[in-house]
């Protein structure tokens, strides 16, 4: 059968993990997904690009979730991200919020994968305890932090401002020891 047993030894890769310098964060939502690359560099990150794909309400779901799709391939393209850094999953108190939210992070899955990007997902909390210093920070305090890390003339609108925040709570919680280093999808 070619299986490995149970208990059997097992390998211990010796090399180092791979660094990225240039990661995109996605905040997924079906009207309304974020989107931020940074790139890594001393004395300060930079955005590279940051945007809302903002979805008619008009629009069908199979529609959105192409548009979200071909957008973030788009992106990907344009910036070459070796990482994407996606918002994790949360509780939502109504099944076909949860269920609508998990396509739009399926489609940006799918293009991240296809770009051949590593991925991860940090817990919304995680990242805003990473940025602001308290796990249940407002979106408005998260978009100011985001523009005072990045050295952003403007505060980005929400939605990209978490997907920024993903990006940078990203390089804070791999460049320093972690006890909880972010998830890989």
């Amino acid at each position: 059968m070619g299986g490995k047993k149970p208990g059997g030894p097992r390998k211990v890769s010796l090399t180092t993990p791979k660094t990225h310098e240039v990661i995109l964060g996605v905040d997924p939502s079906l009207r309304g997904t974020g989107y931020g690359i940074i790139r890594i560099l001393k004395p300060h990150s930079i955005a590279l690009t940051h945007g809302t794909i903002s979805i008619p309400q008009t629009w069908e779901r199979s529609r959105c979730l192409a548009k979200i799709h071909d957008t973030l391939r788009e992106v990907i393209h344009q910036h070459q991200p070796t990482a994407c850094v996606i918002e994790g999953l949360f509780y939502a108190q109504n099944l076909q919020t949860a269920l609508i939210m998990g396509e739009a992070r399926g489609a940006s899955l799918v293009a991240a994968a296809q770009g051949g990007l590593d991925i991860f997902e940090i817990a919304p909390r995680k990242m805003k305890q990473a940025i602001v210093g308290y796990g249940a920070a407002q979106k408005g305090a998260v978009a100011k932090m985001v523009q005072r890390l990045l050295h952003l003339t403007e505060e980005p609108d929400p939605d990209a401002a978490d997907a920024l925040a993903l990006a940078l709570a990203f390089t804070h919680e791999t460049n320093r020891f972690a006890l909880n280093p972010p998830k890989r999808v």
